[in-house]
């Protein structure tokens, strides 16, 4: 399925936020590291600044992975050292990605100093360039993890959205998303929400196994939740089954299946969910 390219976000500043990390990395590390088969490429500013079949996963928490890439695979001459920001007994330095008048210091080098696993690869932002695995451009802010998939399941059990008691949303044909790790989430026919209760947001957010979500807010009672609902227009072939319907944000209201409110978000043992992971 095609998608439309969007254009990357230009991070400058605040590169001193890189420095905690690439330390914890260069000394001690990620959590796990991986080869991959796949051809990874990155297009800035309209050039391809690396293609290269030599791409590593690297998880640098226990969530998810993103993709390093050997600093030999880059094209000659679009990486600059950041003067001031690491060398020596570091392990690391800063660099700037620069294609004619575009850049990003969003970059870590890892030297030969670092620890086997990281050393001689480059951590590019991912929200700074344009991804691409084979000829698929990458969607969300880490590439999908090999080790987890989704499901989506149709189903007639009757889910049922409550906010402040009143029923916003009740509905027999449902798709359910199942995603390694995460909790269930529950896709209703748009037919069977009540769209007085809704207002867009404007919020927008991409997701690696599923595409561009677009989100509503949700006001009763006087009372509005932000982002409470989201859906994809145009999904991911994986997750071709929920085009067009809505998700209620299980953490922001009530949810009912079959009669049976669900459990706390504690009992699926997540830490956190951030948009771009829903």
């Amino acid at each position: 399925m095609p998608f439309p390219v969007f254009p990357s976000k230009i991070l400058t500043s605040n590169i001193s936020s890189l420095i905690p990390l690439a330390q914890k990395l260069s000394k001690n590390g990620p959590v796990k590291r991986e080869s991959t088969p796949r051809r990874i490429r990155g297009l800035f500013a309209g050039e391809w600044v690396f293609d290269t079949l030599g791409a590593v996963y690297v998880w640098e928490d226990v969530y998810y992975p993103y993709f390093y890439i050997p600093v030999n695979e880059f094209r000659e001459g679009v990486l600059e050292k950041v003067e001031g920001k690491g060398e020596g007994e570091d392990g690391f330095y800063l660099a700037r990605l620069r294609v004619g008048d575009r850049s990003t210091e969003r970059v870590i080098v890892f030297s030969s100093t670092s620890v086997e696993a990281v050393r001689g690869l480059v951590r590019v932002e991912h929200s700074t360039i344009d991804w691409f695995a084979e000829d698929e451009k990458l969607l969300g802010p880490h590439p999908k993890d090999p080790y987890k998939r989704i499901e989506t399941l149709p189903s007639s059990r009757r889910v049922r959205i409550e906010v402040a008691g009143v029923v916003v949303a009740e509905s027999s044909q449902n798709v359910f998303l199942y995603e390694t790790m995460l909790r269930p989430r529950y896709y209703l026919n748009a037919g069977d929400v009540k769209w007085e209760f809704l207002s867009e947001s404007g919020t927008i957010s991409y997701c690696p196994y599923k595409g561009m979500a677009t989100y509503y807010n949700v006001k009763v009672k006087g009372r509005e939740i932000k982002d409470a609902v989201w859906y994809y227009r145009y999904p991911t072939s994986e997750s071709a089954l929920v085009a067009g319907r809505l998700c209620f944000y299980n953490e922001k209201v009530d949810v009912f299946v079959d009669g049976v409110r669900e459990e706390s978000p504690r009992l699926f043992n997540i830490p956190f969910v951030q948009k771009g992971m829903l």
